[in-house]
């Protein structure tokens, strides 16, 4: 499985940008792709999940600015993410793993729930 992030950037406070994931090696929408943030200083926190079987989602702190979509021709996971702010800014990485149903409860969150990331890509949002 190889995961492929792509579209960080330095950006200022409220503009957007999409991030992509593609995925090789593996049957896409048999397993399922999360995104995480990791900000400096502090550990790799969950942002959105999809399940393979169309079902997406992302967590409450960032819900109404980031959303979530799939483009399966393509392989590739998309997070949209509008009104950026500075307290966004981190390295973004997407991770394959077992299925599990969207939003993942308890430890299906946890990073070491996912066998397969990407390298990351980073977000810096400053003025």
């Amino acid at each position: 499985v190889q995961l492929v992030e792509s579209g960080g950037g330095l950006v200022q406070p409220g503009v957007s940008l999409r991030l992509s994931c593609t995925a090789s090696g593996f049957t896409f929408g048999t397993l399922r792709i999360a995104w995480f943030r990791q900000a400096p200083g502090k550990e790799r926190e969950w942002l959105s999940c999809t399940s393979g079987d169309g079902t997406t989602d992302v967590v409450d702190p960032v819900k109404g600015r980031f959303t979530i979509s799939v483009d399966n021709a393509k392989s590739t996971v998309y997070l949209q993410m509008n009104s950026l702010k500075p307290e966004d800014t981190g390295v973004y990485y997407c991770a394959g793993g077992p299925f599990r149903q969207c939003p993942y409860a308890g430890s299906d969150s946890f990073p070491s729930a996912f066998d397969s990331w990407g390298q990351g890509t980073q977000v810096t949002v400053a003025s």
